[in-house]
């Protein structure tokens, strides 16, 4: 049986006919489960104050779990020195030190800062994934795969709305 993985996707175009038959296009690019608002977290807001503060695209992303397509952050080139930090609460999340050009089209880390961001498994495509999610607030970020560079051998895969740049 052939395995598809979401980058080998959408980099080399396989999104065919049987594909998008099989999985919606809702559920495959973010669907529509909800944050990890169900936790409590040290940032805690309803959904209108929430929608209030983001905005619907990052609102999307950040608290239902959406993703932004693919290249179109400008994150994604970022290449100065700084931090990369939760759009949500401002928590520095991702060095600049730890960020690499995947090639898939979204902002890519090898590591986040230490104790800054939680996971769960997510099995919204059909299989399970490694979700990750924002320590302070619970923000959906992306998700880890386990094809990138040394030394951790992980990419941590990030919807650019999820993050704000702060240079050094």
């Amino acid at each position: 049986m052939t395995s598809f993985s979401r980058r080998k996707i959408v980099t080399t175009g396989l999104i065919g006919a049987g594909l998008y038959s099989a999985v919606s296009v809702s559920g495959f690019f973010g669907g529509s489960a909800s944050a990890k608002s169900g936790q409590k977290f040290k940032i805690n807001r309803t959904p209108e104050e929430w929608k209030k503060r983001l905005g619907p695209a990052r609102y999307r992303i950040l608290r239902q779990a959406g993703t932004e397509r693919a290249y179109s952050s400008p994150l994604d080139k970022e290449k100065r020195q700084g931090v990369f930090a939760c759009a949500g609460c401002n928590l520095g999340l991702y060095s600049s030190k730890t960020k690499f050009d995947s090639r898939t089209g979204w902002p890519s880390f090898w590591a986040p800062i230490k104790g800054r961001v939680g996971t769960s498994t997510d099995y919204k495509i059909g299989y399970p994934r490694t979700e990750v999610h924002c320590s302070r607030c619970g923000g959906h970020l992306g998700h880890i795969f386990s094809d990138g560079p040394k030394p951790t051998g992980k990419r941590h895969c990030i919807n650019g709305l999820a993050l704000k740049f702060i240079p050094a």
